[in-house]
């Protein structure tokens, strides 16, 4: 029997899954994603994953042939590392993947995507039409999107094409994003950014009623959704997260004409009718070419990881008509 892995690295969970030839999954695990001191704890939380993985399928890490890994950026893609990642302790600069994952698994077949990159791989593997053309936005602790057009992973030459979170959408530049720039869609619609934008359009109108939890330390984006149609501030803030949404969205079609946008991460998966609804809306009326296909994806939190494996089983490439030669 021939065994593949798969690595999710997200800036809240480390998920890893072992599967046979055929794609089926017969081990995972999951824990949270260390918080430093250093990224080599990282990394060494990453490897505890993949043996977890491992001892569930019942196999010993060497018998994997290859594995693929999705994961946050930005990328050091000639080191197989991440560096400097945005939502993480600023104490962690630099993570690395690949390298230690080939050597717990003793195969040089590791490959390194954008954890987007991974979902759209993940979406176009396990699609009825495999489309060649498609983009799949994850709205999480950040924001990111991976790309197919015509038929090709878009990754770049050092594997950062996507980061679209960090994209300018108010030139006003209010809010500073993760990463430290300001003015990015990522700063106001991510999951880690909703309470700052939320205290911001208080303080824009203090008229605006509120039972939102304002100073409390432990505010957060959950509180923001789970009193929507009953607080105006709540409201108001998840009115004015669609108008960016809406254009980061619009961009992302101008961009590269998909014919269909898959949205995954917790933001979005949790709260579709208030954050993936309120964007078919608004970006039917905005786009001035073809309007794609808008959904939420079937996958859930395995659309990174899934699309991990699928990278591991097709050398990288994530095309699952290489199987079917």
């Amino acid at each position: 029997m021939v065994y593949y892995a798969g690595v999710d690295l997200g800036a809240t969970n480390v998920r890893a899954v072992v599967a046979t030839d055929d794609g089926t999954i017969i081990g995972r695990s999951q824990n949270g994603t260390p918080r430093g001191p250093t990224g080599i704890d990282v990394t060494e939380g990453i490897l505890t994953t993949v043996r977890t993985a491992c001892d569930e399928a019942g196999i010993d890490p060497e018998q994997v042939v290859a594995a693929g890994i999705g994961s946050i950026g930005p990328f050091d893609l000639a080191e197989g590392a991440v560096i400097d990642p945005a939502n993480l302790p600023d104490t962690i600069d630099r993570i690395p993947l690949t390298g230690p994952i080939s050597k717990l698994l003793e195969t040089d077949e590791v490959h390194l995507h954008n954890d987007t990159a991974a979902g759209v791989i993940g979406e176009r593997f396990h699609a009825d039409r495999n489309p060649d053309d498609m983009v799949y936005i994850t709205i999480s602790s950040g924001i990111g999107a991976g790309v197919c057009c015509d038929g090709e992973i878009l990754q770049g030459w050092d594997g950062n094409v996507g980061e679209i979170g960090h994209c300018v959408v108010d030139p006003r530049e209010r809010l500073t994003c993760g990463c430290g720039r300001d003015g990015h869609w990522e700063a106001y619609c991510s999951g880690n950014a909703i309470p700052q934008f939320t205290r911001l359009l208080a303080e824009d109108d203090p008229t605006i009623s509120t039972d939102l939890p304002l100073e409390d330390p432990d505010f957060s984006a959950k509180d923001v959704f789970d009193l929507a149609g009953e607080d105006e501030l709540a409201d108001y803030t998840i009115e004015q997260m669609a108008h960016w949404n809406a254009l980061g969205v619009t961009n992302i079609i101008h961009s590269f004409a998909p014919l269909l946008v898959s949205f995954g991460g917790a933001v979005a998966l949790h709260n579709e009718e208030l954050v993936v609804d309120p964007i078919r809306e608004r970006v039917s009326e905005m786009v001035m070419t073809n309007v794609p296909e808008i959904r939420v994806t079937d996958h859930g939190d395995d659309v990174v990881v899934e699309g991990a494996i699928a990278s591991a089983l097709t050398g990288g490439t994530g095309d699952r008509r290489r199987l079917e030669r």
